[in-house]
């Protein structure tokens, strides 16, 4: 059973409107031991949107110290961040993570060559096989250029946006990029860091978890053992989304333990 969510948006990410507190509350109607928010930090985020995925750090922490201490009773909340990451902002983010105590670091690929996939104008000119390869290529760069982070995030984010053929969702297999695959993996695994499983594939009708069973099977293989769990929830009610799959879905796989973090340190719980 999972008793942790470690990847939760509020109202300081330019996407959700949900009050924080809110958050909290529905960790603790769910029964949660621990929740952690990581909201969005995207510097250098395309304007199109008209979202700045910044947040106010000095306000963050304040408001997270603060329900820290008012619910310590009932769950543990911990300080997470959502680093949304890009070869040219590390020092920005090494700064940032530098002056705040943050418990947990997601790096994420959100942006691709300025454009996030999220967008039609990404896939101009590009198949969807070479959408998706670049966006693979730029986990491999981040990587290089950043190492501040605990877990790389949703590394297959980018299928949910791939323009649809028909009715059909773009799927794809591991063995399509293994090549590319193996060497985001081993990078991620050479410089200490995890990987989370993300139940918001589920929630977009994906059929799986980010990343898809074939990566996570793969991940074990080249000796990756370090996962955090997370629904990625922008609204209370998506919070652990689809959780009580994910056990049985990773001890397939040889999984036996996720991880937790406080003070930039993994504890490990059973599965």
């Amino acid at each position: 059973m999972i008793l942790a969510d470690y990847h939760v948006h509020s109202d300081f990410s330019s996407d959700s409107t949900t009050p924080t507190e809110q958050m909290v509350e529905q960790a603790v109607k769910l029964g949660l031991k621990k929740i952690c928010i990581t909201d969005h930090m995207d510097y250098d985020y395309p304007q199109q949107s008209g979202y700045t995925f910044v947040f106010d750090p000095d306000k963050y922490m304040e408001k997270l110290e603060a329900l820290k201490k008012l619910y310590y009773k009932k769950i543990d909340v911990q300080i997470g961040i959502e680093l949304g990451l890009q070869p040219h902002l590390a020092e920005k983010h090494t700064n940032l993570i530098n002056q705040y105590p943050f418990d947990f670091i997601i790096g994420s690929s959100h942006v691709v060559n300025h454009m996030d996939p999220y967008y039609s104008e990404y896939w101009e000119n590009r198949t969807a096989f070479q959408g998706v390869q670049r966006y693979f290529e730029t986990i491999i760069e981040n990587c290089k250029s950043y190492q501040g982070f605990h877990i790389y995030g949703h590394i297959d984010y980018i299928v949910r946006y791939v323009p649809s053929t028909g009715n059909a969702k773009y799927d794809y297999s591991y063995f399509d990029y293994s090549d590319l695959l193996d060497e985001v993996l081993k990078t991620i695994i050479s410089h200490g860091k995890g990987i989370e499983i993300n139940t918001a594939g589920l929630k977009y009708g994906l059929g799986y978890p980010h990343p898809k069973q074939e990566v996570l099977k793969r991940y074990k293989e080249l000796g990756g053992e370090l996962i955090t769990i997370g629904s990625d929830a922008h609204k209370p009610e998506h919070l652990c989304y689809d959780f009580p799959l994910i056990p049985d879905f990773l001890k397939a796989l040889g999984y036996q333990y996720y991880a937790t973090f406080a003070q930039g340190t993994p504890s490990f719980e059973k599965l």
